[in-house]
């Protein structure tokens, strides 16, 4: 190599470039001629790269840096709606445990037994029979019988609301032969069983459904809370047991509750119910029930009316037109007029037969509620002054709490002795 050649650079000074030529000492005193680096492939550094520390320096490293190729332009995507996961459900981990016996099947829950009506009855007149038999029991035990015995006898049976001609007729029959001498009061007891037996026995009746009068029209009557349409509602019950057709006519338009309260046990009963609005024409109603019974071929209609006191005489009138419109349509209707009588109201029950009967033509009795009173006795003097049929009497609220009077049964219950043989 001649002296003129330009000595060739080595890397470092490719690399640094002009610093590392003025550090070298030069064979001439002639000026360097700086020349433009080109770029040269790439080879990895024996040192490590530093990082631009400066704007300056970041500027220079991207000028020295090798150009890119142009990379083509990226294919568009169709845009798609990114739908959120649904989140996954939490499961909840037990940690494990001992095997346990699977537990044995629960038992099938059995039904009580159906109480017989006797049952029913003794639990229902036990209020009547308990204030009779205790006040017997105190009376004569120990003691003779004699005259003041025997007005004691009278008082305890008038509390009970037998009557008055009831409760001497049994004083005098407990005291005929047994002057002065003890008597037990389970001989007490059997008179009073015996004597008021021989008071009901005549109007004892049950109700008879006439099956040539179609529809048989029963008209219930009472005063208001006596438990007229609930009765209505067991009668009905009662009559599709037995196989019979029935209608009821909601006729107390005075109340929204007794008309959707007869729309009730038309539905659990099977019944057809007529009803109109709220302070509609009873009337109109009950002409207009008889009308689709007679259409229909029922067997029994049963045409609920408001309740109303026995001395209004206005309500009065309005029930008497109930009856003058259905014998319009039958002149032999309604077939039966029952009043629904409350027992717990004890003496009032007798004017509300007197009122109800020259008004409606009552034609038999339904005695409610006597397992809410101590004065059940109201039954006998009902029977022993008026004679109307006794149909039916109730002991509590169900359907079966309902049944047809029998004289022997309720004598035997109000006296607290044992069932008939």
């Amino acid at each position: 190599m001649s002296e003129t050649e330009p000595k060739k650079r080595g890397f470092f000074s490719r690399l640094f470039g002009r610093e590392e030529e003025q550090a070298a000492p030069g064979p001439t005193s002639e000026p360097v001629i700086e020349r433009v680096v080109e770029p040269v492939e790439e080879s990895k550094p024996d040192v490590e790269e530093v990082a631009p520390t400066t704007a300056v320096e970041a500027e220079a490293l991207v000028v020295d840096a090798p150009a890119l190729e142009p990379v083509a332009p990226p294919v568009p995507v169709e845009e798609v709606t990114p739908v959120e996961p649904e989140p996954e459900p939490v499961a909840i981990v037990v940690p494990p445990s001992e095997p346990v016996a699977a537990p044995e099947p629960a038992p099938i829950p059995v039904p009580p037994p159906k109480r017989s009506w006797w049952r029913r009855l003794t639990e229902g007149l036990s209020r009547t029979s308990s204030a009779l038999t205790t006040g017997i029991t105190d009376l004569f035990t120990k003691r003779k019988l004699d005259a003041g015995t025997l007005e004691d006898l009278e008082d305890i049976l008038i509390q009970a609301d037998l009557g008055l001609a009831t409760s001497g007729r049994i004083a005098k029959a407990v005291g005929e032969g047994r002057y002065d001498k003890q008597i037990d009061p389970a001989e007490v007891k059997a008179i009073l069983a015996r004597e008021v037996e021989a008071i009901l026995m005549p109007v004892a009746h049950p109700l008879a459904i006439d099956a040539t009068k179609k529809p048989f029209v029963i008209l219930m009557v009472g005063v208001n809370g006596s438990g007229k349409t609930t009765t209505i509602g067991k009668l009905a019950a009662k009559f599709r047991t037995e196989g019979k057709s029935v209608m009821l006519a909601a006729g107390d338009t005075f109340r929204a509750a007794a008309i959707e309260q007869l729309r009730v046990w038309g539905e659990r009963t099977g019944a057809e119910v007529v009803f109109g609005q709220q302070g509609a024409d009873a009337s109109g109603l009950a002409f207009e029930a008889l009308q689709k019974a007679k259409a229909n071929g029922t067997d029994v209609l049963l045409v609920d009316t408001a309740g109303r006191l026995q001395n209004k005489q206005g309500l009065m009138d309005e029930l008497a037109k109930v009856v003058r419109v259905i014998r319009k349509q039958d002149a032999n209707a309604p077939h039966a007029a029952l009043l629904v009588l409350d027992a717990t109201v004890g003496q009032n029950a007798i004017s509300q037969v007197e009122a109800f009967r020259e008004t409606a033509g009552v034609t038999g009795l339904v005695m409610t509620k006597l397992d809410g009173t101590a004065r059940g006795g109201i039954l006998v003097a009902l029977a022993a002054q008026f004679g109307l049929p006794v149909h039916f009497i109730g002991v509590g609220e169900g359907v079966e709490d309902l049944e047809p009077f029998s004289a022997r049964d309720f004598a035997r219950a109000v006296a607290g002795l044992g069932e008939a043989a």
